[in-house]
């Protein structure tokens, strides 16, 4: 990583009741990166004024402040505007919680700069170890998102969707929609399935997370109530989006039949057994074979829609080495 100097990379440090992290953080992001971009997402602490001191010390700080809250996400894309702005060609994500180690930096902007990805991010999955030390309401929900966020972003290679240690090629983040990516917590789910439409390659780069008795703001009703509900809406979006506007493929003609078949089967089977239960006659054969047909013939067709979504992973860089 010996070319890092030579790169312009900034750092977006959304902030929120951090007060008592957030100069810790920034002391301990490393020289090579150029801008410090923190977004005061309405902090009623003194946040913003701990940053205006640090950056007295160091030219590096940028203190951007919204005049109300507008979540994580909110804060992420103002940053990545600022970023955009000020020409960086990676944008690297922070959280001003103290979770994440900066040695491990250079890890996750590596696959970037020599253009074997347009988006990394972290996996504290991969290591055991550190594994066991997360507090267990963040294991029980991650792993029990896990599967949703494969289906909803398109990523099946992928996991941790909620790891907030991420960055960004500046070519890749200029095509996304901004103003189409969640605000909420839900940000980085969000970011990724916007990037699979653009055919953005994204990778995991193990990094386990210090945990050093912070408040986490995951709270347990985001986890039951508000991801399920995103993660249904993101994927029938992609769904619609990837096989029907972008494109028309295979996958599109086996959604188009096996979808109705499956629904016809189970709804005339459904009402049939009904029917003929009241009545207390056995149906005939080919009232029962009909619908069983239907539904195995779509669960067919579903299942070769699905095989062609699991090789569908974008594979090729859109972006050139540093």
């Amino acid at each position: 990583m010996t070319e890092l100097p030579k790169t312009c990379i900034a750092a977006v440090i959304p902030c929120y009741r951090v007060e008592r992290e957030i100069q810790s953080v920034l002391q301990s992001v490393p020289a090579y990166i150029k801008y410090i971009i923190v977004v005061d997402d309405a902090s009623p602490d003194s946040t913003a004024d701990l940053v205006t001191a640090a950056a007295k010390s160091d030219d590096r700080i940028l203190l951007v402040r919204h005049p109300s809250n507008l979540g994580v996400g909110g804060a992420m894309i103002t940053g990545y505007r600022t970023a955009l702005g000020l020409g960086a060609q990676i944008v690297v994500k922070i959280d001003g919680d103290g979770q994440m180690d900066m040695d491990r930096l250079p890890e996750l902007l590596k696959p970037l700069m020599e253009g074997q990805a347009d988006y990394s991010k972290g996996n504290r999955f991969r290591d055991f170890k550190s594994l066991q030390k997360m507090p267990l309401i963040r294991r029980i929900g991650n792993m029990g998102l896990g599967f949703l966020s494969k289906a909803a972003t398109g990523y099946w290679n992928m996991f941790d969707f909620t790891n907030g240690f991420i960055a960004i090629r500046s070519e890749v983040l200029a095509q996304l929609p901004l103003e189409q990516v969640d605000r909420t917590y839900y940000f980085e789910t969000s970011m990724l399935a916007n990037l699979y439409l653009i055919g953005a390659v994204v990778k995991d780069v193990p990094m386990p997370a210090r945990y050093q008795g912070e408040i986490s703001n995951l709270l347990i009703h985001r986890i039951l109530f508000e991801f399920p509900q995103k993660l249904i809406a993101t994927f029938m979006r992609r769904i619609v989006l990837k096989n029907f506007i972008y494109d028309f493929s295979m996958a599109s003609i086996y959604l188009l039949t096996g979808l109705p078949l499956l629904i016809f089967g189970l709804t005339f089977g459904i009402y049939k057994w009904i029917h003929y239960a009241s009545l207390g006659i056995p149906a005939p054969t080919g009232t029962v074979m009909l619908p069983t047909l239907s539904v195995l013939l779509g669960i067919q067709l579903l299942l070769s829609a699905i095989e062609i979504d699991l090789r569908s992973v974008p594979r090729e860089p859109l972006s050139n080495p540093l």
